[in-house]
């Protein structure tokens, strides 16, 4: 934790000058914390949706320091989100582009990059150094009526599917729609296809209905890759404890995130990401807990251009109906005392100070998540 006593005041006044290092000097990479997880470089770490790059060059190919970065991190294998949400007119076209603009990153960065088959690619992965990229839909747009293209879209190396994101789809009702109306037949039908062809079910963005109808109607354990407890914070991305315990007891792992959505007002530190773990081990148990952080590997740095390119960002989610209670030109959505691409270890030394057994903190770090999803992607 940093040494710099920190207000809210404080805070702000940095943004108004625009410096983030006169708010957290700790904000940069190259000023992160040092706490080493003795056990860190022995665990297979999985981030259950992020991704190599950089919030401040957003859409632009990775650089050298962008591959720097993920050397750094120590994370084995990242949920990437490849798809579009929101909009069934552009989201298949926009997913096979991100596809293909991924596959070639891999293809450019053999050493530092490799793409996620099956359950066999952790240990490679682990054992080469190597980032293994597992693709993920965060909506069903680019589905469509067709499901048929799940078939389409495996043989391209997608591995995940969020059913919903945050408004209504023909599968169900995401997190901000008010009628709450739950899991579609057509969403039955499309959790019974992605059961058969080995696909987890994302349930982060959903509604509650929605959520707790697919954990029933699965038949293999499901995920919740990124959120919050509502217990603590009760915004419409975060899940209540009855949700928590029915995926639990159904063998499934929710992912807590690193989001401004871990309180209600003000932004999100590191001891609100390790409140919500906590309690999400309090309520689902050791073996249901992972982290998704939702974000980049690489450290943000809040520049003038950042700042604009995220009030342009929200703008546009409003726009589009998308945009979730939280966010907020006032709050950015990293952790300030988590901004450096080895957050994970520092993450796990915070849980140390807590208490936390050794065995819980590598479950956390992966070892829930690595156990799901060895379960629903075996070796062929």
């Amino acid at each position: 934790m940093p040494t710099v006593p920190f207000t809210r005041r404080r805070f702000v006044s940095a943004l108004a000058a625009g410096s983030v290092a006169a708010a957290f000097p700790w904000a940069r990479a190259a000023d992160a914390p040092k706490a080493a997880w003795r056990n860190y470089s022995k665990l297979t770490v999985i981030d259950a949706l992020g991704g190599p790059g950089s919030a401040n060059k957003p859409g632009k190919p990775l650089d050298a320091a962008d591959l720097a970065d993920v050397r750094a991190s120590g994370i084995t294998a990242v949920n990437l989100t490849v798809s579009g949400v929101g909009s069934y007119a552009h989201d298949y076209d926009k997913t096979i582009a991100q596809i293909a603009q991924y596959d070639r990153e891999i293809t450019l960065h053999p050493d530092v990059l490799m793409k996620f088959n099956d359950a066999r690619d952790f240990a490679l992965a682990k054992r080469s150094g190597k980032l293994a990229i597992i693709y993920g839909f965060q909506d069903a747009t680019p589905l469509a009526e067709d499901l048929d293209r799940l078939e389409i879209f495996r043989g391209l190396g997608v591995r995940i599917i969020q059913l919903t994101y945050n408004r209504r789809n023909l599968v169900g009702d995401g997190c901000l729609e008010p009628g709450n109306a739950g899991l579609s037949q057509f969403g039955k039908t499309l959790v019974e296809r992605m059961n058969a062809a080995n696909m987890l079910v994302d349930l982060s963005h959903c509604g509650r209905r929605t959520t707790d109808e697919a954990i029933a109607a699965s038949t293999k354990p499901v995920a919740i890759t990124h959120a919050g407890c509502a217990a603590l914070a009760d915004l419409p991305r975060n899940k209540n404890d009855a949700t928590l315990r029915a995926l639990a007891d159904r063998g499934g792992v929710v992912g807590i995130y690193f989001m401004p959505y871990l309180r209600t007002s003000g932004q999100s530190m590191a001891a609100d990401v390790v409140a919500h773990i906590e309690h999400a081990l309090d309520v689902a148990g050791e073996d249901h807990v992972g982290l998704g952080t939702d974000g980049p590997i690489s450290a943000v740095e809040l520049t003038d251009d950042y700042r604009k390119a995220f009030a342009d960002e929200i703008a546009e989610r409003r726009k589009n109906g998308i945009s979730a209670p939280g966010e907020t030109t006032a709050v950015y959505t990293f952790v300030p005392d988590l901004n450096t691409p080895r957050r994970l270890e520092t993450l796990a030394t915070l849980l140390a100070r807590r208490g936390r057994p050794e065995r819980v903190i590598d479950k956390v770090l992966g070892g829930n998540f690595l156990r799901l999803f060895n379960e629903t992607w075996p070796a062929a």
